[in-house]
């Protein structure tokens, strides 16, 4: 099939595919006339390419494992493609490690708007929310020394 058939079966444009091609992801034959002919498994492989994408993976980590990864509707690593379980425990910390930390800029986020006055409030000092510590933003900590 051509470009334009592969890029209406994905759903991904045919800028994206010839990208992909260029980064190694997708092979497909180059006919006398210059011309890419996708195979048929080349449209669950463009799948694989879009999930492991929004996996947080990028093309250099894709390029090394999408060849590996042959069930149609699943992404398995066989037993045969060992060699990228590492890189892929090793992606899996990166991206919890992201995680942790979306999760504490989400949690300071909600302290600082735990502090704001709700929708309608009046933000003056008499309707203000009380200064308790569950609301407040943590700051640095200062320890008074005697200078004796």
């Amino acid at each position: 099939m051509r470009i334009g058939d592969l890029a209406h079966r994905t759903g991904v444009n045919r800028r994206l595919l010839r990208y992909y091609e260029e980064q190694g992801l997708l092979r497909p034959v180059r006919l006398g006339n210059g011309y890419r002919e996708y195979a048929e498994a080349d449209i669950g492989v463009v799948h694989h390419i879009r999930a492991m994408l929004a996996a947080g993976l990028s093309t250099a980590v894709i390029a090394k494992l999408v060849h590996c990864v042959r069930e149609k509707d699943e992404l398995r690593v066989p037993a045969d493609c060992p060699t990228f379980i590492g890189e892929l425990r090793r992606e899996r910390a990166r991206i919890t490690e992201a995680i942790g930390q979306l999760e504490s800029s989400r949690h300071l986020l909600d302290a600082v708007l735990d502090t704001a006055p709700r929708d309608g409030e009046d933000p003056s000092p008499e309707t203000a929310p009380s200064k308790s510590p569950v609301g407040r933003v943590p700051g640095p900590q200062r320890v008074y020394q005697d200078p004796r």
